[in-house]
């Protein structure tokens, strides 16, 4: 496999996750009471929306097409966040969990895309920026967690 089909690749890996996770905050949005917590995940899958659109780009840099649709795991993810929104009593609580742990997630899968030296500077800038965001996210979710125990 040529170098940029190998640095694509793992550009669309992320670009699956992030169509994920948007998919993911919209849902949340969509079945949560609070507003407060509407207009988060709404904002979210905003974000990362946007970061689709820059990993994308990226990905046409290197002359390859990006992948679309969401993956297995993550659809089965939301039916397990579904799930366990339905059957709980604090859907606040349990979805903020959720959230949690999927950015946790995002923040490793960016993290080891970012220790490979063969990703150029210009691609682990968009990577880094989006990363620290995701971070950002993170501990507004945690905080939010603190504010539905």
């Amino acid at each position: 496999m040529k170098y940029s089909e190998e640095v694509a690749e793992k550009l669309n890996e992320l670009l699956e996750k992030n169509y994920d996770a948007e998919k993911g905050y919209k849902f949340a949005a969509e079945h949560i009471k609070s507003e407060t917590l509407k207009a988060f995940f709404s904002e979210r899958a905003k974000e990362r929306y946007d970061f689709g659109h820059e990993l994308k780009a990226e990905i046409r840099n290197f002359g390859e097409n990006p992948d679309k649709g969401s993956s297995l795991a993550a659809d089965a993810h939301r039916t397990w966040m579904n799930l366990k929104t339905t059957l709980s009593g604090n859907k606040e609580e349990a979805v903020l969990e959720e959230a949690v742990r999927g950015e946790k997630i995002a923040v490793e899968e960016y993290e080891k895309i970012l220790k490979d030296t063969s990703i150029p500077p210009s691609t682990q800038n968009v990577l880094l920026k989006q990363k620290n965001a995701i971070v950002a996210s993170l501990n507004e979710v945690k905080s939010l967690e603190h504010q539905y125990d």
